[in-house]
């Protein structure tokens, strides 16, 4: 795709938040309570206009996953476009 993907009013306004979030990323669950779509951010990671990864923490006595996510330069180009 010459132009990169096209993208409708909901994943705009997932990497518009992301975009604010910069170096910090985003939880996915942060997007969610933003009420972000799970489907959403499965087109937007399939387009690579975000990436998602899986962090382990140790919250007191067990770990957990925590799921971020995070704004590619395509998908700071989307927004441009």
């Amino acid at each position: 795709m010459l132009n990169g993907p096209k993208i409708n009013a909901d994943q705009r306004r997932a990497l518009e938040l992301l975009a604010v979030a910069g170096l910090q990323d985003c939880s996915g669950a942060t997007l969610l309570a933003h009420g972000v779509r799970i489907d959403v951010l499965a087109y937007l990671v399939r387009a690579g206009l975000v990436t998602a990864y899986r962090e382990p923490t140790n919250p007191g006595q067990g770990q957990i996953d925590v799921a971020g996510v995070r704004i590619t330069n395509a998908g700071r180009r989307a927004l441009e476009g």
